[in-house]
């Protein structure tokens, strides 16, 4: 039998290339000047947000650069570390209610649904959980490594693994109903967003930069579309990654693509409303019929127009500082930063209200925002529960 051997070679390189999730960007790091983040600049802080708890819980990232986001149910947050210690808290007064050890390697957050809570490892493990008492109910092989938080609704249980396969599971046994599978780009970024469950419908975005909407019942194909279609000469340059987690609001899909566009899709059609340039990994939130929040690959931070993709904002000033997602509470915007600090932006214009270090180590997960209180995880295995101003 004959080898190629210039392909064998290039083979075993897109391989490393593809081993890991800094690999692409670490390639030629030796080689290479990285600019400083940005230095925080002083403003007048406009606002005061009392902090209501700090709880540490579990290990957190470890040495991870990993989201470990957690999960808001039933009036209890439910957070995991990277060695599978997942931990319930009072969503008030962030009271321990339990904790469970399951003994597994995690990189990425809890999610849940139905009374349950849900993790997935590196290795394609489900397991499910009672999130009265952190009983085990389940435990589930699936093809590969589990990249995004796993959720659920109608006694269906969706994951997405690193193998491009999104794969229903039931609720009551942990038996795999169905799965879907696109093949993965030779070169892609690590990562995932969290599918999406919205009626009957899961919302998934691919590698490849395709937007997908699946039946819950059956994994069948409803509609797809293009978010970003891959260009250059490069297998770098046609990176088009949808990573970050789509936003779904009544009939309308907000979701963002790496080097390619911002949009919003029509959810009954898959028919793109309207859409602008924009690269981002990290993430986004929105506001229906108002605006579109958006944390770019540089760590700019911009508000757009729904409806036309008009640009309204764009706050420069984070700069490199691995700012997160945005999240929206109230009148402001919040994102967090590699050294710990919370960022309070106005949305009416962009301005920075208020600023505050509520951890030692970086804040990789976006905020999460319920009931006028801001949940914020950091790397180091805390959790800060913060008061939104009203004003």
């Amino acid at each position: 039998m004959k080898v190629n051997l210039r392909l064998l070679t290039i083979g075993l390189l897109l391989s490393i290339f593809l081993s890991a999730c800094s690999t692409v960007g670490d390639w030629f790091a030796d080689e290479s000047y990285e600019e400083p983040p940005e230095p925080l600049t002083e403003f007048t802080s406009e606002i005061s947000p009392k902090i209501l708890w700090d709880k540490s819980v579990g290990d957190g990232a470890g040495d991870k650069k990993v989201e470990l986001s957690s999960w808001w149910q039933n009036n209890k947050i439910f957070a995991v570390d990277h060695e599978g210690e997942v931990t319930a808290l009072n969503a008030e007064t962030g009271r321990e209610i339990w904790d469970a050890d399951l003994d597994l390697n995690v990189v990425t957050g809890i999610g849940g649904g139905m009374n349950m809570v849900y993790v997935g490892s590196d290795k394609g493990v489900v397991v499910a959980l009672n999130e009265a008492d952190g009983k085990e109910l389940w435990r589930t092989q699936l093809t590969s490594e589990v990249l995004a938080p796993v959720t659920s609704a109608n006694d269906v249980v969706v994951s997405r693994t690193s193998d491009g396969r999104v794969s229903g599971i039931s609720a009551q046994d942990g038996k795999v109903l169905w799965s879907y599978q696109r093949a993965v780009p030779l070169l892609s970024l690590r990562g995932a967003g969290r599918p999406v469950i919205t009626g009957n419908e899961v919302i998934a975005g691919y590698d490849n930069g395709k937007l997908v909407a699946l039946s819950l019942n059956d994994g069948k194909v409803l509609w797809e579309n293009s978010i970003a279609i891959p260009r250059g000469r490069t297998e770098l340059e046609r990176l088009v990654d949808i990573d970050a987690d789509p936003v779904v609001i009544d009939d309308t899909v907000y979701v963002v693509t790496y080097q390619g566009q911002l949009a919003a899709v029509d959810i009954n059609s898959g028919r793109v409303l309207w859409s602008r340039d924009m690269s981002s990994q990290i993430g986004l939130d929105a506001a229906y019929h108002d605006a579109v929040y958006v944390t770019d690959d540089e760590g700019y931070v911009w508000a757009v127009q729904d409806g036309s993709g008009d640009a309204l904002w764009r706050q420069t000033r984070l700069l490199r500082r691995q700012a997160t997602a945005p999240a929206i509470a109230g009148n402001y915007i919040i994102v967090g930063d590699f050294e710990g600090y919370i960022h309070w932006i106005a949305r009416d214009d962009g301005r920075f209200v208020s600023r505050q270090q509520v951890s030692d180590g970086p804040i990789y997960c976006k905020p999460l925002v319920i009931n006028g209180v801001v949940y914020i995880t950091a790397a180091d295995g805390s959790i800060t529960a913060l008061r939104v101003p009203e004003n």
